[in-house]
């Protein structure tokens, strides 16, 4: 496990072991594409598209605004904004490597262990990419899933959350309209949020509108000590 340190030096590579770089490659593994000669991630926060681009030293290529199905309903739709970052070049092949992840329509096994090191960034990175979370008003708790339609994915995630130095128990994968989910258990995910965020302030590593909505729900949730520092 490692903190958020606003101090730290930059990461050698986009490959090395370091909290941007978990950050980034939890970002991919959750919103991502990887061609032959291209990282393709996708967020609909612009905040975290620039934190995304500068740490792998890529580009923003695109904006829009999207209708994006609910993963539990798809009947329901908002629309969001979001955000394409793209890097060029050989990295998607070397990350598919080093990582395992998915590439060109490949089938990928999600080898995160050289990144576990960074549990924190590389977990709040693929919550922020392919997390969702609510308040439930009608327990008084708050929510949080992770969805994605490779179901490898989840598998890799349950093993992160299995070492995280704070309890967060998660039911099986289930089938959802668009691929896989789970859930964390309701009482668990206030001190798994605050930990997730803790620190992140300093280093910047996180989206601005996903924060403010975990916060936002843990303070409509009842009997929850748990809190997330208040940005400026």
């Amino acid at each position: 496990m490692s903190a958020d340190n606003a101090d730290a030096d930059p990461p050698d590579s986009a490959l090395a072991a370091h909290p941007e770089t978990a950050y980034f490659w939890g970002h991919v593994a959750g919103a991502g594409e990887l061609s032959d000669s291209c990282v393709t991630v996708e967020t609909g926060d612009e905040a975290a598209a620039d934190r995304l681009a500068a740490i792998a030293g890529g580009e923003r290529t695109d904006h829009r605004v999207r209708e994006r199905e609910y993963a539990h309903d798809t009947s329901v739709t908002r629309r969001e904004d979001a955000y394409t970052v793209q890097v060029f070049g050989d990295l998607a092949g070397r990350a598919a490597a080093a990582f395992g992840l998915p590439i060109s329509g490949e089938a990928g096994g999600y080898r995160l262990d050289p990144l576990a090191v960074h549990d924190r960034q590389l977990l709040r990175g693929v919550v922020e990419s392919c997390g969702t979370v609510c308040f439930k008003s009608s327990s008084g708790t708050v929510g949080l899933s992770v969805v994605h339609g490779d179901r490898a994915l989840l598998d890799a995630v349950g093993s992160l959350l299995d070492g995280a130095p704070v309890d967060a128990p998660y039911g099986e994968p289930a089938e959802a309209s668009s691929g896989y989910y789970f859930s964390v258990e309701d009482d668990a995910v206030p001190e798994l949020g605050a930990w997730l965020y803790e620190g992140s302030e300093a280093s910047g590593l996180f989206a601005p509108s996903r924060r403010r909505k975990l916060r936002r729900s843990l303070e409509e949730a009842e009997g929850v000590d748990a809190t997330l520092a208040v940005e400026p």
